[in-house]
């Protein structure tokens, strides 16, 4: 794909964050658009301003974990715009906890939207895309895909399925030389919703020292760093450039550089850092309590 002028783009999670910044960034080029999310009230503010810039919108309440629910709404997207160029499953959530501290719904929870709705939304609009003649699909995974951490193991786990998931379909596209291309994302960290939603459990104290509150807010204030809007443009640009991985934030090049450069050594190093943080994060505590006393 050369351009998004007059075709047809599909995103997951539109309702907040990333996928409302692709909703706004691709209207203004002139691309109609298809809008699912499982928030209501988003999903209907994010379609009301997309309109506003003069393209086609339809909206849908689709949870990205159910099969059937996917695949209904990719045939009333091709029934409602006459074809689809592109897929941006978007959707995710996020999870904190150690791998003893879990249940297994964690993991299942998670493996469900963040993998399976990838999956999902792959399989459901690939043949509608073909039938275009070009398209892309992006798959939205995380710096977590390239580089795991304590406590983190649900989100890493889902996260490296969507990469291996989409370079593998990435490969299978270029043999096939079908018209269709596929990216997978990397953000760093980009200021949405994500850590207010995240499910977490006070078993992270075992590896940082802090609660699920505080890790949520450490997170929150410390990591979030990009915008919705500027990690939309560099996935524009990455899918105008037909790139295979899409890194956004300074955060994740530094850490795919290092994961690059150090493929087993990094994991000594970020138990070595994390360790260092949990010893001073008490004194920390104790004196932002004083000062707000």
């Amino acid at each position: 794909m050369k351009s998004f002028e007059n075709k047809v783009a599909a995103i997951t999670g539109a309702g907040s964050g990333i996928g409302r910044a692709l909703a706004y960034h691709l209207a203004r080029q002139g691309c109609h658009l298809a809008l699912s999310d499982v928030n209501a009230e988003g999903l209907a503010q994010t379609a009301a301003q997309a309109r506003q810039l003069g393209v086609t919108v339809s909206q849908a309440l689709v949870n990205v974990a159910e099969r059937d629910a996917v695949h209904a709404w990719a045939a009333q997207v091709v029934a409602e715009h006459g074809r689809v160029n592109a897929i941006f499953n978007n959707a995710g959530v996020a999870h904190g906890g150690t791998v003893e501290g879990n249940d297994y719904a964690d993991y299942e929870w998670i493996m469900a939207i963040n993998f399976w709705g990838v999956m999902h939304g792959t399989k459901a609009f690939l043949p509608h895309i073909k039938a275009s003649g070009s398209g892309h699909i992006v798959n939205v995974s995380s710096v977590f895909g390239l580089f795991s951490q304590p406590g983190m193991s649900a989100y890493n786990a889902s996260k490296f399925a969507v990469r291996g998931f989409t370079e593998s379909l990435r490969q299978e596209l270029d043999l096939q030389g079908c018209g269709v291309s596929a990216s997978c994302v990397h953000p760093g960290g980009i200021k949405t919703n994500i850590a207010k939603t995240a499910r977490m459990n006070d078993s992270l104290r075992n590896v940082t020292g802090q609660d699920a509150d505080q890790a949520r807010q450490q997170f929150n204030d410390q990591l979030l760093r990009t915008t919705p809007e500027k990690a939309a443009q560099v996935i524009i640009n990455g899918v105008l450039a037909n790139k295979r991985r899409i890194l956004i934030g300074a955060d994740a090049h530094a850490l795919d550089g290092m994961q690059r450069l150090l493929p087993a050594l990094y994991q000594r190093l970020v138990t070595a850092s994390m360790r260092l943080a949990a010893r001073f994060a008490p004194k920390a505590a104790g004196k932002a309590q004083a000062a707000a006393e």
